[in-house]
């Protein structure tokens, strides 16, 4: 078995000690003011989203943040980091995608002497740089996918997965739904995640946008909601 599979397995899981489970990226707050109620408008909040959100923009400067790892190129990863960080809308997913970034660097740095693959120093170097400025979690997953040699349009895919495995499993809790219902909400949209990674990787640098006002808004309310179980 090709050991890039396994370790994009391990990147992929929802297992990955980065606190994603703690965040629902606002469908607290949707679920809360009746916008999500039942798992067709839940798929629909992620097709959305996958088709013109933030997720979109993200993974796209995932990809260049893997390049640029590939290609030893520091400062074009610390440019990429900067502009996703400029990019958020609020600040609660600015400090979730911070908290998550640093987390899973740690995690990387902890992990180099069991996965055989030496880090090289000068991206240690600029590991520490990242985590002082404060690192998005895509440009973090760059950093690994591209140290443990996954392929990149497989982390494109990983890093999608990973993204709808985690809402979905949000919306399983809040709205609720059964497991089985949420099983079959993630097999439905496997084939949009594969159209999406064919898409991404094909943006170029002009085409990074999003129409995520929908999102802001969500995350807006959801910074100041009364109670949540969700982090914020």
């Amino acid at each position: 078995m090709d050991i890039s599979l396994q370790r994009l397995l391990q990147l992929a899981s929802p297992a990955l000690p980065v606190g994603a489970y703690s965040y629902s990226e606002s469908i607290e707050w949707l679920v809360d003011t009746g916008t999500l109620q039942n798992e067709i408008h839940l798929q629909a909040w992620l097709l959305q989203e996958l088709t013109y959100g933030a997720i979109r923009m993200e993974t796209a400067v995932m990809v260049r943040g893997y390049r640029a790892v590939l290609y030893q190129n520091p400062q074009a990863l610390q440019t990429w980091n900067t502009w996703l960080s400029a990019a958020r809308d609020t600040e609660e997913l600015r400090l979730q995608s911070w908290q998550m970034g640093r987390s899973l660097l740690r995690l990387c740095l902890d992990l180099q002497t069991a996965d055989g693959i030496a880090i090289d120093p000068a991206l240690i170097q600029n590991l520490d740089q990242l985590q002082q400025s404060g690192c998005n979690f895509a440009i973090a997953f760059a950093i690994t996918a591209a140290h443990w040699q996954i392929p990149l349009d497989s982390a494109v895919l990983g890093y999608l997965h990973s993204w709808a495995t985690n809402l979905i499993g949000a919306g399983v809790k809040l709205i609720p739904l059964g497991q089985t219902t949420g099983q079959k909400l993630l097999f439905q949209l496997q084939p949009h995640l594969k159209s999406a990674t064919q898409a991404i990787l094909t943006l170029q640098d002009e085409d990074l946008n999003t129409c995520g006002w929908g999102l802001a808004l969500a995350s807006m309310g959801h910074e100041t909601q009364y109670s949540r179980l969700f982090r914020s």
